[in-house]
């Protein structure tokens, strides 16, 4: 898609999230990806390219916030196992609200520090 096809609405999506993954630091990022059925994360490793663990709720009978709340507890397990303590939040250009603030606080509680 070509600059001149987008939408201001398009562009300055684009850039909120050009500018969070322009801030990014050496750790990991969580990535936060909210459609509206489910939610999805995801530790990502800018270095190496590749996902280092993944959740999403769609086999989950919760819904909404709640159903974040339950992503964001099983992400800071998984990255607990892999030895990921720090990482970067990257909430994908959604305002950090209802059910993204879920999943970073239930994160946060399971053990991940961002």
């Amino acid at each position: 898609m070509s600059e001149k096809t987008l939408t201001i609405a398009h562009r300055k999506d684009r850039s909120r999230r050009t500018h969070v993954k322009a801030r990014v630091t050496g750790r990991p990022r969580l990535i936060v990806f909210r459609s509206n059925k489910a939610i999805y994360a995801q530790i990502f490793d800018d270095e190496t390219g590749k996902a280092i663990a993944g959740v999403s709720s769609l086999k989950s009978k919760k819904k909404g916030v709640e159903a974040a709340a339950e992503v964001g507890k099983t992400i800071a397990e998984l990255g607990k196992a892999k030895k990921i303590k720090e990482v970067s939040f990257d909430r994908n250009g959604y305002r950090y609200h209802g059910r993204v603030k879920a999943l970073a606080d239930s994160a946060r509680e399971g053990g991940l520090q961002f």
